[in-house]
């Protein structure tokens, strides 16, 4: 019976690993602290708990996948992902600077939508 060979521990495996966890840390702290960063975001308690839950669910299955798929589809996603965060995260300041109000709703959301959007794709895309 032929084994499936898993791809070496490289540099990049490491990172995708502590993205997914990173991911999954600051998930257990808008759990935790939805009340109060909610509050400190503009944002309801509620919607920090589904961002939490979302991000807990995409770092998860950032992690699960890592030796699953091909590190370009990794890097490919990742950059577009952070890509996105960095964007929504200056729009939200922006907002914030003008004296809006939506500026957390913005970046909450964009935390609540791309991990789960990254977990769809890393499950959608072929193997390694």
């Amino acid at each position: 019976m032929a084994q499936a060979v898993k791809p070496p521990v490289t540099r990049q495996t490491v990172g995708i690993i502590a993205d997914g966890a990173f991911k999954v840390l600051l998930a257990g702290a808008y759990i935790a602290g939805a009340a109060p960063l909610g509050r400190l975001l503009g944002v309801p308690a509620w919607l920090m708990v589904v961002s939490g839950v979302a991000l807990l669910v995409g770092g998860g299955i950032e992690i699960r996948y890592v030796r699953r798929r091909r590190m370009r589809t990794y890097t490919l996603l990742m950059v577009a992902y952070d890509s996105g965060w960095m964007l929504t995260a200056l729009v939200g300041l922006l907002m914030a600077w003008q004296g809006g109000s939506a500026g957390g709703e913005v970046w909450i959301g964009y935390q609540t939508a791309a991990p789960v959007v990254l977990a769809a794709l890393l499950m959608a895309a072929a193997p390694s």
